[in-house]
């Protein structure tokens, strides 16, 4: 993969937008349309199952979860509809205004305006990661583990 292909996946702050639950492209959005079809009208099949397993009454609320996946809409960060959860973010906007792609590349990098606490200390895990090993290594590195 090319660097400009990483930039596709990767948001302006490092987190992978490919594997936000809310990207539209994504493998949750696609996995989840993919059971929906396999569950059909599984509903009838849970309510009786409730019986010998009470686990299947909430079923209705894993359905509700289950189409809120397959209906994911947001672009990406670098996208026109973005809609990432992650309302503290200012390399969504800042990223432009700077000319830089990843904010380890700004010469204020790490500035005081992204990001506080824990979610700060992922954020400089990240960009201090890709300015050591590089952008496309990163990303490598970075897709085998989990998202969340």
């Amino acid at each position: 993969m090319e660097y400009n292909d990483v930039l596709k996946h990767l948001a302006p702050c490092g987190l992978d937008c490919v594997r936000c639950a809310d990207y539209e492209h994504g493998e949750i959005k696609q996995l989840s349309l993919r059971l929906m079809q396999l569950l059909g009208n599984y509903k009838p099949v849970a309510k009786m199952k409730t019986e010998g397993n009470p686990i299947f009454s909430g079923y209705s609320q894993f359905a509700e979860i289950l189409t809120s996946f397959s209906n994911s809409s947001c672009s990406g960060c670098r996208g026109q509809n973005v809609q990432c959860p992650i309302t503290t973010c200012s390399a969504k906007t800042c990223h432009k205004e700077k000319n830089v792609d990843f904010c380890f590349q700004c010469s204020e990098y790490p500035c005081e305006k992204q990001f506080s606490g824990r979610l700060r200390e992922r954020w400089r895990y990240i960009n201090d990661r890709m300015k050591e090993i590089g952008v496309v290594e990163y990303y490598y590195e970075q897709f085998k583990q989990t998202r969340y």
